[in-house]
């Protein structure tokens, strides 16, 4: 940014979460435009010139997954749980999942469970209606099948499930930056796209009732999804690209 200036060069940030982190703060104001997220995130940049572009993902978070069908064995009709913890996986989330997921296969319900690959408890549970992976490639295509998400509060994560319209419920990682996820989970809460559930306070029979109360309201689970889709910003690399040309061309 420093280097940049002092050779009169413009400079673009792009701030994915809806609580800018220190650098963007600090720097905002230097910049030529800082491209945001979440229209909230612009309260924190009182100097700065923010636009509000969403956040770009995959093109296949967008065409409907047509050339990448679903290769996992869920069959058409039945409820589908999809749990992911962001890039690192959330052990903490998985442990919650595990003990829970009996009463959600019960009500008829699959589960996918995104583990990561530090989880030493990761092949603990057995089910036919239960499919355990590290990772999975085709996330375009899971959550577009997706009745429900569990998911971490990533601001990547979070962008992914908008464009695909999916209901969740969302555990906010503790540990993050200045408790950045808790923002970006309070933005979907708010809309009511979504439930967020504090990891500290949340015990298996919470998460539990939750799923359980959701997976037996289909029409609040439709409306959920309806907002999320409404956060959603389907052609943020088109806006993010143009605000680069704009300040290339000024």
């Amino acid at each position: 940014m420093i280097a940049a200036r002092s050779l009169g060069l413009p400079v673009v940030f792009h701030e994915s979460n809806a609580i800018p982190g220190k650098v963007t703060r600090f720097f905002g104001p230097w910049c030529s435009a800082v491209a945001l997220g979440f229209e909230v995130a612009a309260k924190y940049l009182p100097r700065a010139k923010n636009v509000c572009v969403g956040t770009p993902v995959r093109a296949q978070f967008l065409d409907g997954a047509i050339d990448a069908p679903l290769d996992l064995a869920i069959p058409d009709g039945v409820p589908l749980i999809v749990v992911f913890g962001g890039s690192q996986g959330a052990v903490a989330v998985n442990k919650l999942v595990r003990e829970s997921a009996k009463a959600w296969f019960d009500a008829g319900a699959y589960v996918v469970h995104l583990t990561g690959d530090r989880d030493p408890e990761a092949d603990s549970l057995k089910h036919s209606q239960y499919i355990a992976l590290p990772f999975y490639n085709n996330m375009a295509a899971l959550l577009q099948r997706a009745t429900l998400a569990i998911s971490r509060s990533g601001a990547g994560s979070l962008t992914e499930l908008a464009v695909c319209g999916v209901p969740a419920i969302l555990i906010p990682y503790p540990f993050a930056a200045e408790d950045h996820q808790s923002y970006n989970a309070d933005v979907f809460t708010k809309a009511g796209a979504a439930l967020t559930l504090q990891q500290s306070e949340l015990t298996s029979e919470v998460l539990q009732s939750n799923v359980l109360n959701l997976l037996q309201s289909p029409q609040e689970l439709a409306k959920m999804g309806q907002k999320a889709k409404a956060i959603a910003v389907p052609d943020s690399a088109d806006k993010l690209a143009q605000l680069v040309r704009e300040v290339i061309e000024t």
